[in-house]
């Protein structure tokens, strides 16, 4: 009779190992996904692309265009996670993510110096194309312009797709150069870009029925300003068109004609008005809830709202349900509200 004996220390842990393993390498770790900066370059006002190396444990396959990720930044002894898209992967294995400079985080990862290290999720997110539409519509503003990029970057390659119109709404000129010159170079792709500085040019149905108009029966990809969101949604629901709408949110969010409402955190006993999200709330009384993405997407900020009304901020659906599961970066209280936390 033989046997075959195991040995498996199980009083070794993943953050020890990396602790070992960082000395030797900075970005080698057990199970964590980091990367090292390796180029930064400013593309527009406040506008950068950080080029960065990941280590072996990112997860290349599963990447699609469009979607996005965290990055994990310590600043002062805080750990802030942010999520960025992902503009495109390169044959290196390198990654590119776009970063609009506008708060404490996202300004210290534009100065980051080169061979920085800084943590990663994998890829996620469901704001992908549908390989099989023949004819496609991209809606952008802002800083929304990195997923939409990295959606049409894929959608010129499929041969099925017979038709592309990008309408870009911007203050400044980050990606119009090139986006122009691809329009100049391929027929079946359209460019329109509006500098809201310059011109007085909102999004409408009139605007959009005189540029694209058969945007009806197609696929629309959607990511923006909240102005530009609410306008869009209300449009094709009111054409009753929702179907054909995939969108993706990057703003903070928070319902500006919601009256303020008192928050109790159960478990922790701390008490706060809301007038945002409740995360953002929880933040400005200087509680520091668990979090990832702020867009409702990595589920990181879930939690048991016990009593109370919050009303979901992408969806507007209130949910009035006891002992149910809400995310707080996407849900604003519209009454008084009990939190499991």
């Amino acid at each position: 009779m033989s046997y075959k004996r195991s040995y498996q220390p199980q009083w070794i842990r993943e953050d020890f190992i990396d602790f070992i393993a960082e000395k030797v390498n900075p970005i080698w770790a057990w199970k964590k996904v980091k990367a090292q900066v390796i180029h930064i370059e400013c593309i527009g006002t406040d506008f950068y692309q950080i080029q960065l190396r990941p280590n072996s444990n990112f997860k290349y396959p599963q990447f699609q265009a469009g979607q996005s990720l965290l990055v994990t930044l310590t600043i002062e002894g805080i750990r802030n996670q942010r999520s960025y898209s992902v503009l495109k992967l390169l044959s290196n294995g390198d990654l590119i993510i776009a970063v609009k400079r506008q708060g404490h985080v996202s300004k210290a990862l534009t100065q980051l110096p080169i061979s920085a290290v800084v943590e990663l999720s994998q890829t996620q997110g469901d704001f992908v194309l549908n390989h099989r539409a023949d004819a496609i519509l991209l809606l952008a503003s802002g800083s929304g312009i990195t997923a939409i990029y990295a959606l049409l970057q894929q959608a010129m390659l499929l041969h099925n797709i017979q038709k592309i119109d990008l309408i870009y709404f911007s203050r400044d000129q980050a990606f119009v150069e090139e986006l122009t010159q691809l329009a100049e170079a391929h027929q079946h792709f359209n460019f329109y870009h509006f500098n809201t500085l310059k011109q007085r040019q909102r999004f409408s149905k009139a605007l959009l029925t005189r540029l694209v108009p058969d945007f009806g029966q197609r696929e629309t990809y959607l990511c923006g300003a909240n102005r530009l969101m609410v306008a869009v949604n209300d449009l094709y629901q009111t054409l009753g068109i929702a179907q054909h709408l995939k969108q993706e949110f990057f703003q903070h969010i928070s319902d500006e004609n919601a009256s303020q409402q008192p928050v109790y955190f159960q478990r922790s006993q701390q008490n706060f008005d809301a007038s945002s999200n409740l995360l953002e709330s929880a933040e400005q009384a200087g509680l520091r809830p668990a979090h990832g993405c702020r867009m409702g997407i990595c589920n990181s900020c879930s939690c048991t709202k016990v009593s109370g009304s919050v009303k979901n901020l992408l969806t507007g659906e209130i949910n009035h349900a006891d002992q149910t599961q809400i995310k707080l970066c996407i849900s604003q209280a519209v009454s008084p509200v009990v939190i499991n936390l």
